[in-house]
């Protein structure tokens, strides 16, 4: 289908185009005319990802100028995965409509995990080893020392790359990670660095959320981006989470033991060379002394994005004069690193600004502020000078380095606390030290920055005023959509009381009652004899759903569901929820139906779609709030309220509706799926957070669900299963929610969009 998005020619691979899609476009376009930033809200499972892809592509092909590239980031690698498979149809279709090839190169980018085709290297299922055992056959060090000694094992895929490769271009097309792995086997070159030089030139890059808004990964991968280039986060209603995550820092007594054999292993590695080859640590001092911007370090201002850990100013001035040595460097950490010794012997907790926490380390050790801004550079540059072979040993002194450069750095958005012990086991000591950072928009800022749209969309963002507060930025475009459905899909309700009419709520005066937890069994147990194939459910926490499943076990519950289906349950191991989850399709599959315990903000709740069969009811029992007693998130309520007048419970409750909404979200993965969402917990039916939930589910969630007992909620259940296995015709899908090119160009249909865009 060609479609015509307010001048634009616009290449949609497919033959019929909802209502909300064309409207999303128009929206879209509005705000890349405007070289803007934007914040859309559209329903999962209404094709927002070829929405996205098919105007951009458009508007780069006919303005290349305008719009050169398009940076598309993503959360996991299932989802970076799917967006690339959309690329490739939307290219297949280009050239079945046009008669060739775009001229466009898109590739997807992973870590070196991901990637890597060495048999030795790529064994190992943890990053950090195959980072390490990369980074030990890479290094120009090991590489020279090859050539003189021939059991110093290299990568012959690199070495392949650095020599033929790097003058070749990657072939136009689209690859995703499995197409680089093919292709790098093919030539005999890396993937993985072929990848990183590729996306400097490539029209299209697809990568995760960290490659931006982590400075360390960002400043190594993202810095040569182009400025007319378009930013789309995708599935971004946690991208505030992601950007305090990527500058916060959290220090144990077990990182400083470490730090201290890292400061032992560098000093013993500088005085070999100082034995062997003295002349590279005097050309290391010379290039510190000239200052950070002619250290070998490509950081010119027109093509580098901005570090947040080091702000740009401070690379033009040389390290102070008691660092460049490298021996006295070596000093410095080991008394800084004794200095944070002494601070996590604590009996109380401490709570400090960074000022503060600066004028104590001076008055404690005389360590003063700007040797200790420098200190990450400065880490990263010795390390570069001695040529180490496996630089993941030193994670845990690159951290100390981090947090000293960020807490010298930034005066406000940080706090610091020292916590002698965790609240959940206040018997055991385990002081740890959190440099959390309370303002996301810190981590964005320079994204928002450096390019001239970029576009924060997701299924879940209501309400919309709240990310420019939170992110700090002025959208030119904010808009929310809804689903039009042939048919109503959709069944969310709030389960508010039992068959006892005892009120069904997770709050904490509530959750030891044994009648709570009776009912929320019993409702389970209704659930599991009446829905078909999949149902999943989502507790507040893994201590709830602990105690929960241990009370249904002795009332008999548990044993009642298994009657009914087979039960699985999401765990804090990695590898038990993959079992869990892959035996849990199969039982779905084989038609013997499966529930699936979970716990909001866990793996099942952002990652996993459960799609069809797989999900056709998901219950959310109680309100996802956060651990309201951490110390962390009342130093950032504070902050928020100080700083951006958002009161405290206006946020709590803004984050729980959103994870509330992204859980129940995973029954409804498109629009000939359909599920029922139930919300079991009576605070939902309040104003303050039914008004929170996306557009897209109010619509559904009529006065009449809001209050409902077990029965009554059942009985919903089953009237909207028996509509459901109706037989879906064709027609009625076309007679509403889909929609034929003439039917879009239609005036009539001209003035529903115009009059659905200027609602939203």
């Amino acid at each position: 289908m060609k479609l015509n998005i307010d001048g634009l020619l616009v290449y949609f691979p497919y033959d019929y185009i909802y209502p909300e899609q064309y409207t999303y476009m128009v929206e879209l376009k509005k705000a890349i005319d405007a070289k803007g930033h934007c914040a859309l809200e559209m329903p999962s499972g209404t094709g927002k990802t070829i929405s996205l892809l098919s105007l951009i592509v458009a508007y780069h092909i006919n303005y290349p100028l305008e719009v050169c590239k398009l940076i598309y980031c993503s959360r996991t690698v299932p989802e970076i995965e799917k967006v690339v498979e959309e690329l490739k149809n939307l290219m297949l279709y280009y050239k079945k409509e046009t008669g060739h090839e775009p001229n466009i190169t898109g590739l997807a980018l992973s870590s070196r995990k991901n990637l890597c085709i060495h048999p030795q290297v790529s064994n190992p299922l943890d990053g950090k080893t195959v980072d390490g055992l990369c980074q030990s056959r890479t290094t120009s060090y090991i590489r020279e020392k090859s050539k003189h000694d021939p059991t110093v094992e290299t990568c012959s895929f690199y070495e392949s790359y650095t020599e033929h490769g790097r003058e070749v271009p990657l072939p136009i097309g689209i690859y995703n990670l499995d197409d680089l792995r093919e292709f790098g086997k093919k030539k005999g070159w890396c993937p993985y660095f072929l990848a990183r030089y590729t996306i400097t030139h490539a029209n299209i890059v697809i990568y995760s959320y960290y490659y931006l808004l982590d400075p360390k990964i960002a400043d190594l991968v993202s810095k040569e981006l182009s400025k007319n280039a378009v930013v789309v986060f995708d599935e971004a209603h946690n991208i505030d989470n992601v950007c305090i995550e990527s500058m916060s820092v959290t220090i144990s007594r077990r990182t400083l033991d470490k730090c201290q054999q890292n400061v032992e292993t560098l000093t013993n590695t500088i005085k070999k060379i100082k034995d062997t080859d003295k002349k590279r640590l005097q050309q290391e001092y010379s290039r510190l002394v000239e200052g950070l911007r002619e250290a070998n370090v490509a950081r010119e201002t027109d093509i580098v994005m901005a570090n947040p850990v080091l702000p740009d100013e401070v690379l033009q001035e040389a390290v102070p004069g008691n660092i460049r040595n490298a021996e006295h460097f070596c000093v410095f950490l080991k008394r800084f690193v004794e200095y944070l010794k002494t601070r996590l012997r604590v009996q109380h907790v401490v709570s400090e600004s960074p000022p503060s926490f600066l004028r104590h380390i001076s008055q404690s050790v005389c360590i003063e502020r700007k040797p200790l801004r420098f200190c990450s550079e400065r880490l990263s540059s010795l390390l570069r000078t001695l040529e180490l072979a496996d630089l993941t040993d030193f994670s845990s002194l690159n951290l100390i380095a981090n947090f000293a450069t960020l807490v010298s750095t930034y005066a406000q958005g940080f706090v610091l606390i020292i916590e002698p012990f965790d609240d959940r086991t206040p018997t055991i000591s385990n002081p740890i030290m959190h440099f959390s950072c309370m303002d996301a928009s810190i981590a964005i800022k320079p994204v928002f920055d450096r390019f001239q749209t970029v576009i924060i969309t997701s299924g879940t963002l209501s309400p919309l005023d709240i990310y420019p507060k939170i992110l700090d930025f002025r959208p030119v475009n904010t808009a929310t959509f809804t689903m039009t459905l042939a048919r109503n899909n959709i069944c969310p309700m709030i389960v508010a009381k039992g068959n006892d009419q005892v009120a069904m709520t997770s709050r904490f005066e509530s959750r030891e009652d044994v009648a709570v937890m009776r009912n929320y069994g019993n409702l389970m147990v209704e659930l599991s004899a009446i829905v078909p194939d999949g149902l999943v459910c989502f507790f507040t926490s893994y201590t709830y759903m602990e105690t929960i499943v241990s009370s249904w076990y002795e009332q008999g519950i548990i044993d009642k569901i298994q009657n009914n289906k087979l039960l699985f349950i999401e765990t804090q191991n990695a590898a038990e929820t993959s079992l869990a989850l892959l035996n849990y399709q199969k039982a779905c599959e084989n038609g013997r139906g499966a529930v699936l315990l979970s716990v909001a903000r866990g793996k099942v709740s952002e990652g996993i779609d459960f799609d069809h069969h797989l999900g056709r009811c998901v219950v959310m029992f109680g309100v996802p709030y956060v651990y309201t007693q951490s110390r962390i998130l009342r130093a950032r309520l504070e902050y928020l309220r100080d700083q951006f007048q958002i009161k405290e419970n206006d946020f709590l409750t803004f984050d729980a509706m959103r994870h509330a909404a992204q859980c129940v979200g995973r029954a409804m993965r498109g629009k000939t799926d359909y599920g029922i969402m139930i919300f079991a917990d009576k605070r939902f039916a309040r104003n303050d957070k039914r008004g929170k939930l996306p557009k897209w589910i109010q619509e559904y969630l009529s006065d009449s669900k809001c209050n409902l007992s077990t029965d009554e909620a059942v009985n919903l259940a089953k009237r909207f299963l028996r509509e459901m296995a109706q037989p879906f015709k064709r027609e009625d899908q076309l007679g509403l929610s889909l929609l034929t090119l003439e039917q879009l160009e239609s005036p009539e249909m001209q003035k529903k969009i115009e009059a659905r865009a200027h609602q939203a």
